[in-house]
């Protein structure tokens, strides 16, 4: 199996359109072509994970964080990331980073994160924006369950829980060919008026040019006429966080007792108490003080995430507990969930998950 084999796979589950576009996710280090010999799945890509990845004959290093974040003019060892760069180039190891492509997908990190507390009736807290787009194409009756079909299996007409998602309507198509043209109906320099069907469907904007190729090549129309408009709606399966319910309300104390024991956090910073009880929970895994407000307004009763400031606890306006239970520790599991996800989708392949702790904070 090569590489890029494996790396269709990572990307199916954390497909890299998802990403915001701050972010560095994909293949950051190494040749795609190359057979693969094993699968490390870490944290962080650091230089002793990549001694771990050279002990364990693994090269190809699937991980959360991207070891190159920035850009990096130079690769000279002064640093913990030229470092990792380095030793993996000189090891033919390739390094593939997931990062906020999992974030945003449903079943991601925040997924990971509300699974761990147990939360139920969970839905996105931060719903991706401009990311959905409309299609609108017009053909012969006989054509649309044909057209539609390939359009759904191209990823069109999902929305929500639901697949295979369409308007229809009928009317009345016009058209007049010239000397060059080949019309499905009439004849050339004929005016013709024939019963067409308006499809509407609607897709996630990256998938935009498999749509266009299934569009034309299951369409009878010799000149495909279309329109693709892009849309304000938010798409509720896509974004950062999320927010769910508790099958039992704790107090503000036995709950964050709670969180750190399910979290195996060394501490949590939080704000001031509020004397009432928890039940609807928002998280979000990483740095998430830009969603504090996005939690409020969702009427959660405790936010929780990371790397929150001091002025950020200022935010909680009495109206919110907000609690920052460490970067690392908000994500810990979602390793786990790549490599349980690997397993899955392919057998008899060497699949690792790494020993190494890469978490830089420590707690007396």
């Amino acid at each position: 199996m090569k590489i890029k084999e494996i790396l269709a796979i990572l990307e199916e589950m954390a497909p890299l359109a998802y990403a915001e576009d701050f972010d560095n996710v994909g293949l950051l280090v190494g040749n795609s072509d190359a057979i693969a010999t094993g699968i490390l799945v870490c944290h962080d890509a650091l230089e002793t994970v990549i001694d771990e990845a050279i002990a364990k004959k693994c090269n190809l290093v699937a991980c959360f964080h991207p070891i190159i974040f920035s850009g990096l003019k130079k690769i000279t060892s002064k640093n913990y990331v030229e470092r990792s760069v380095l030793k993996a180039i000189k090891n033919d190891i390739a390094i593939y980073a997931v990062h906020t492509a999992l974030d945003n997908h449903k079943n991601g990190v925040n997924k990971i994160f509300s699974d761990a507390l147990g939360l139920i009736n969970t839905k996105i807290l931060v719903p991706k924006q401009n990311f959905i787009q409309k299609l609108v194409t017009y053909t012969v009756p006989e054509n649309v369950e044909y057209l539609r079909n390939a359009l759904f299996s191209s990823g069109a007409g999902k929305i929500g829980n639901y697949e295979d998602c369409s308007f229809n309507s009928q009317g009345i198509g016009t058209y007049m060919g010239n000397e060059n043209s080949n019309p499905e109906i009439g004849e050339r320099f004929e005016f013709v008026e024939s019963p067409e069907v308006k499809i509407e469907v609607t897709f996630e904007k990256h998938l935009q040019s498999k749509i266009l190729k299934a569009l034309f090549s299951h369409h009878v129309y010799e000149e495909v006429a279309y329109e693709i408009y892009d849309l304000q709606n938010t798409n509720q399966n896509i974004g950062l966080g999320m927010i769910g319910e508790l099958e039992n309300a704790m107090d503000e104390s036995e709950f964050l007792s709670f969180v750190k024991n399910k979290m195996i956090c060394g501490g949590i910073r939080h704000s001031a108490f509020l004397n009432k009880s928890i039940q609807k929970v928002a998280v979000l895994g990483g740095s998430g003080s830009f969603a504090i407000k996005n939690a409020i307004q969702a009427g959660a009763d405790v936010f929780l995430t990371a790397d929150l400031k001091y002025h950020n606890f200022y935010e909680a306006e009495n109206q919110i507990l907000l609690a920052d239970i460490g970067h690392f520790e908000s994500e810990r599991f979602t390793k786990n969930y790549i490599v349980d996800f690997l397993k899955e989708k392919i057998s008899n392949f060497a699949i690792v998950l790494s020993e190494e702790n890469t978490n830089p904070v420590k707690y007396l």
